[in-house]
């Protein structure tokens, strides 16, 4: 009894926040069925299924401005082309991460099961476990509402957020390039191409 009651307390304090966070849970549970489902389609080429799901992460990450972020120092010496043309090949390296990882998830069943709103940094974030017959693993979803839409700025797997992962691993190549953000291009779109043979074959 004491337990119904401070569960209905909850809700009453909570509901504005509660509203907020179904809306966004139903806005990225179809998206996620978007990328699963073009993986269940069986009349789909194996390019074409990147294609639809590059196109969904595309419309739904905060491509560019991640791409910002991880580029670090080497974003303020290019040229405004070789932005461009980096943060291009950084969407399509992202979609190809993210493709590939949920290409592994996508005969499993998925549940978002918690979601909180951190007002400080207007983030929501949302937990999705993943099922198998081996056990769970977690994936954490960090969602933000800009111009009246959502975007996913960030995704943890396991506590490991692939922003700053990716952040670490451009640093090093970029390293190697002295930070030249046009010769890191020529890197990643050799290693885009690559990633994009084994993903469709």
């Amino acid at each position: 009894m004491l337990f119904v009651k401070y569960f209905f307390s909850l809700i009453i304090i909570f509901t504005p926040l509660n509203l907020k966070a179904d809306e966004v849970n139903d806005w990225l549970n179809k998206e996620i069925n978007t990328i699963i489902s073009a993986y269940q389609n069986n009349n789909l080429t194996n390019e074409n299924k990147f294609l639809l799901i590059e196109k969904t992460i595309n419309n739904n990450f905060a491509g560019s401005g991640i791409a910002k972020f991880v580029a670090g120092k080497s974003w303020n010496g290019a040229t405004k082309d070789t932005k461009l043309e980096y943060i291009n090949l950084f969407k399509r390296h992202l979609a190809l991460n993210i493709a590939s990882m949920m290409q592994g998830y996508s005969d499993q069943n998925y549940e978002l099961v918690n979601s909180r709103y951190d007002k400080k940094n207007k983030v929501t974030l949302i937990d999705m476990e993943i099922f198998s017959e081996t056990g769970s693993i977690q994936v954490t979803w960090r969602v933000k509402k800009s111009k009246e839409r959502y975007f996913v700025i960030d995704l943890l797997v396991a506590d490991i957020s692939l922003v700053v992962t990716k952040r670490s691993e451009f640093h090093s190549m970029l390293k190697n390039t002295n930070y030249n953000l046009q010769e890191f291009n020529i890197k990643l779109l050799e290693q885009n191409n690559s990633s994009y043979q084994k993903l469709i074959n």
